[in-house]
Order: structure tokens, then C-alpha cells, then sequence
């Protein structure tokens, strides 16, 4: 079969791209091994947001228990489980109507790239069909980084996958890594009852992160009793019949911890094994190169999302999406700004962040001022009884440019957009101050971070 336009891979940027495809007119397929949705819908952003809003909820009740007059709690965690595999059949029912809608093409099988915009098509290794297009879009995303000494038993060290759809509920687990995915399984264990203990190769937890923020959530893991290790790394697994004994050298001392199961969430590495070599589409450290138009160094080929070099987010999937599509158009969309992608993490109290931490604004050379609040003086966080955390704005002291904020709070993924947008129309800390914002609200700390900053602080 012929068409214009084929996407390699369904996730947030293969789907978004097939769409804004079909929408320009032009005869899109989407060649999908797995299920539509990809990783985002079916194993990462949208299951593990259920299970943690269930964690959430249920410490909610802990917490406020006798306020409710309720006195015992039993958790069915295979129900937890069901729900989020619910929601993902739920939403991906809404992406099949949506290709539908817009007249794309789905071939379920595994994509290998041939010479001569050719692609074979393979289900269960037997070649079921050819494809040719003018323009093909590699959408394929990322996989699972575990580290080769971890794959010696894949019932006892799992990924992210395996953590969705465990039978039972461990009693111990240890947890390699304190990025977004670690920080998040942590939290959702340790609300279900699970003894968690977090393993940290860097000096903090989230260590991406803004050094405050970094300091905050191993303040607050360490008060709810998520044991954690930083500066560390695994020396060596040995296997037992009741589960694993881990060598962990640490900064200060050598740890033996023995746990029933090890969640590896180290990250994720680009999925690209689609014949490459076959074309000769250049890649350097793993991930394939591209242009700013999203081109690869053969023409006709494209590739968007976790396959090419940046952050690795769902988000940023879409909008190089729309982008690689309109610049096949000629439409000339806007470049997307990598420097303002808003980066968030679900577990609770939730961590928000865009742009740079006071760390690298010094680091660049900035003058700055910074400006923090904290929640627990906000009306709003103080009626929702959820006052841990605070923001923090940093901004360039010459020009009033606001180069960074981060959160964490109660709901901070809903406010880090006010900021985003703010930092696109280059909006100066005159123009915050003088905006009103809604009382009682979160957003408000925001602004009272602003007035901070600059000596003008009113409620602290």
C-alpha cells in the first residue's frame, strides 16, 4: 500500500502526528507492534497517574481517620491495578475512534525499514505486509534501561511494566533510581504497605532537580518512612528462593539489603531497533540524529519523541509531532523553546519545575534573585489541609528575565503552566505583580514567591 505519511509507533507522538497528518490532507497509516496509545497510555503517564491517585486518596484517609470516624482500612491492591488498566482500555478506545475520525490507517505488526521508503511489516516473525510512503515519521519511543548485571532474573528485577501488573503486593522492595519513575513507585508503594527503599547513584534524591526541591522530598520521604541511599550503587544480587539479596556500596558503608523484588527505574533508552542500517539514518549516543525540522540525515525520513536526543516526556512527543508534520507542510510552525518544557512528578506532595535551577542560572553566569514560598502560609493549602512544600521562582537580576521555577505541593503540575506561558511572552516580574490572582487559591503562592524575590513579600 502507498500513502503520504507513515508513522512508525502510536504513542503520544505517533498518534498526535497521524492526526495532524490526516487533518493537512494527507493518506496517513500508522504502523503499531503493540497497542495504540504506546508506553504513555498503556504502561507509563496515564496507569501510573491511577495508582497514584489511589495512594493519594487512601492517605488522605490515614491521615484524617478519626476527623472521618473511620477505623479500619483494607486495601485491595489487585483492584487498585484493575482500575488503572480500566482507565488505559478506556483511553485507548478514544484513540481508536480517534484514528477512525480522521480516516488513519492502523496496521498492527513490528516495522523494519527498507531501502526505497519501503517498510516490511511482521507479525509474530512472518512478513504479513509491504508499505511505501513519501514521508515516514519514527515514532517508536523508549524502552526500559537495566543495566546488563541486572538481567539475570527478570521475575525479581523489574521495570516499570512489571510494577503495573504484579500479582501480589511485596512486602519489601528496592527501588534503583530517584528520577520521575522511581520517586513515583516509591511513593505508591509505601502507601500500599510495601517496605521501600530507594537507591541513588547522585549526591540527592531527584537529582535533576532543583537543589531545595532535591533537599524537600528526602525530607519528606524520610518523615513518612521511605528509607532511601544516596551517593550509591549496586555491587552486587544474589538470588534466594524468597526473593534478593543486594550489595549496595555507599559513600560511608557497605549495605546488604535482602527484599523480595528490585523495581530497576534508571531510565529509559530509545527503541530503534527498525533497521537503520538498512537506510544508513545516522544516530550517535543511542538516539537518532535530526535537524530542527525533525529530519534525518536520509531524506524523507523523520524521527520525533524518546528516539531523538531531549527530554523524554510525553508533552514534548506531541508537540515535535505537530511540528514534523507542518514542516513536511511548509506551514512554518513555531520552534519548539526546549529551554521552557515543564517537567512534573506525581507522587505526593508533587514536584513542578521549567527552566533553569539556581544552581545553573549561576552556573551560566546570571545575577539573580530568588524569591520562596511556602504553602503552609497560603489560605488555600491551609482549608485543603495540605500545606507541605512551597515555590520558588528565580529570576535574572539585570533584566527582570524570569529564568526558572519549581514547586512542590499539592497539585503543583496544574500551576507550573501559569509559568510556561508567563516565560513565553517573556513576562517580567512587573507584569506578575501587577496581575491579580483569585484568593483563596494555590496559585497565589506564585505571585507571593514574585514579591518575595524582589523585597515586597506581604504575608511572610
Amino acid at each position: 500500500m502507498n500513502f503520504d505519511v507513515i508513522i512508525l509507533g502510536s504513542g503520544p507522538g505517533g498518534y498526535i502526528a497521524s492526526i495532524r497528518s490526516a487533518q493537512l490532507g494527507m493518506k496517513t497509516a500508522v504502523i503499531e507492534k503493540d497497542s495504540l496509545g504506546g508506553v504513555c497510555l498503556n504502561w507509563g503517564c496515564i496507569p501510573t497517574k491511577s495508582i497514584l491517585n489511589s495512594a493519594k486518596i487512601l492517605q488522605e484517609i490515614k491521615k484524617n481517620k478519626k476527623l472521618f470516624g473511620i477505623n479500619q482500612i483494607k486495601v485491595d491492591f489487585s483492584q487498585i491495578l484493575y482500575k488503572s488498566r480500566n482507565i488505559v482500555d478506556k483511553m485507548r478506545k478514544r484513540v481508536s475512534f480517534l484514528m477512525k475520525k480522521n480516516g488513519i490507517h492502523v496496521i498492527y505488526g513490528e516495522a523494519k525499514l527498507k531501502k526505497g521508503k519501503k517498510i516490511e511489516i511482521f507479525r509474530d516473525k512472518q512478513k504479513i505486509e509491504e508499505c511505501y510512503a513519501s514521508h515516514i515519521i519514527i515514532a517508536t519511543g523508549g524502552k526500559p534501561k537495566i543495566e546488563k548485571k541486572f538481567k539475570q532474573n527478570q521475575k525479581k528485577i523489574i521495570g516499570y511494566k512489571e510494577a503495573l501488573s504484579l500479582s501480589k503486593l511485596p512486602k519489601k522492595m528496592i527501588i534503583i533510581g530517584s528520577g520521575s519513575i522511581g520517586l513515583e513507585f516509591s511513593y505508591f508503594y509505601h502507601s500500599m504497605g510495601t517496605e521501600v527503599i530507594l537507591i541513588e547513584l547522585f549526591p540527592k534524591l531527584f537529582p535533576s532537580g532543583d537543589e531545595e526541591i532535591s533537599d524537600q522530598i528526602k525530607f519528606i520521604f524520610d518523615k513518612i518512612g521511605i528509607k532511601s541511599y544516596v551517593s550509591s550503587f549496586i555491587k552486587k544480587i544474589n538470588y534466594t528462593d524468597q526473593g534478593i539479596i543486594v550489595d549496595i556500596k555507599n559513600s560511608k558503608k557497605n549495605i546488604t539489603i535482602e527484599a523480595e523484588i528490585v523495581l530497576s527505574a534508571i531510565g529509559t533508552i530509545p527503541n530503534i531497533n527498525i533497521g537503520l542500517e538498512e537506510i544508513g539514518i545516522q544516530t550517535k549516543d543511542g538516539f537518532i540524529v535530526v535537524d530542527e525540522r525533525y529530519r534525518t540525515n536520509i531524506e524523507g525520513y523523520y524521527a520525533i519523541g524518546d528516539v531523538i536526543k531531549g527530554p523524554s516526556l510525553a508533552h514534548v512527543a506531541s508537540n515535535e509531532a505537530i511540528s514534523c508534520i507542518e514542516n513536511i507542510k511548509e506551514l512554518n510552525p513555531q520552534k519548539i523553546d526546549y529551554g521552557n518544557i515543564p517537567k512534573c512528578v506525581y507522587c505526593s506532595p508533587e514536584i513542578a519545575s521549567v527552566g533553569y535551577t539556581e544552581k545553573q542560572a549561576k552556573e551560566k553566569g546570571y545575577k539573580i534573585k530568588v524569591g520562596k514560598f511556602p504553602f503552609h502560609s497560603i489560605g488555600k493549602s491551609i482549608c485543603d489541609e495540605n500545606i507541605e512544600g512551597f515555590v520558588k521562582v528565580i529570576f535574572d537580576e539585570k533584566y527582570d528575565e524570569w529564568l526558572g521555577c519549581h514547586m512542590i505541593g499539592n497539585n503543583v503540575s496544574e500551576l507550573i503552566s501559569e509559568v510556561v506561558v508567563a516565560r513565553k511572552l517573556e513576562a517580567t516580574n512587573y507584569e506578575i505583580m501587577g496581575s491579580i490572582h483569585p484568593h483563596p487559591s494555590l496559585s497565589e503562592s506564585i505571585l507571593e514567591s514574585i514579591f518575595h524575590a524582589y523585597g515586597k513579600s506581604i504575608h511572610l
